[in-house]
Order: structure tokens, then sequence, then C-alpha cells
């Protein structure tokens, strides 16, 4: 596969599509969705700039999701009441977890290990 724009968009679509599902199984641990999260933002981060470095990606897209999972530890009445919407939920998340740091870390580094698989010149 080539590495572009569209790859990326496909490739981070794909990726809400399966974390969203991944939230409406039962069976599935509910860290699979916070690693999928971490996964969509690496490859939204490859989407918009192409042209990064894939390490300064990776550190941009964590640094993303752990001052996302900081922010949770803010409780002002604004931010509670988008968290409780359907894109604050998704997006803000409800409570911080150093649970969920770990499974960005790994959905980073899962991230960084699909787009060598993907993209690997042969």
């Amino acid at each position: 596969m080539k590495e572009s724009r569209i790859s990326y968009f496909i490739i981070t679509l794909t990726v809400v599509i399966i974390g969203i599902i991944s939230r409406k199984i039962a069976f599935v641990p509910f860290f699979v969705g916070d690693v999928f999260y971490a996964v969509m933002v690496y490859f939204g981060i490859r989407f918009l700039f192409i042209h990064l470095k894939k390490l300064k990606s990776a550190i941009i897209a964590l640094s993303i999701c752990y001052c996302i999972e900081l922010l949770q530890l803010y409780d002002a009445e604004w931010i509670n009441e988008l968290r409780n919407t359907l894109f604050g939920h998704y997006v803000l998340g409800q409570g911080f977890l150093w649970s969920d740091i770990l499974a960005y870390t790994l959905g980073i580094v899962l991230a960084s290990y699909i787009e060598k698989i993907l993209f690997s010149r042969r």
C-alpha cells in the first residue's frame, strides 16, 4: 500500500468504526476501545501531517491522548455538560484512569507497528 492522505483517511475511518463496535460487544475488554482511540489519533495525525516524521507523529498523538486524559481531572460545569453529549463522551471521556494512559501508549505503539507493516517497501 502506498502512503497517501486517502489511505490514512481510510485507516482512520476504519479504526473509528472498529473502536465504536468494540465498545458495543460485551466480551471485548473495555480498555480495547482506548487502544483504538489512540490508534485513531495517530492515523489522524498522519492524515493531517503526512510529511511529518513518524516519531514526531507518534509523540504528538500520544501528547494529545495524554492531555485529553489529564483534562478529565478538570471538573467545571461547562465541560461536564459537554462530556454528557455523545461527542463529548467519545472525545473527552468521563474520568481519569491510569490504565487509560497505558492503553494509549499501547495504541500508539500498535499504530506505529501497523503503519510499518502496511507501508513497508518490499
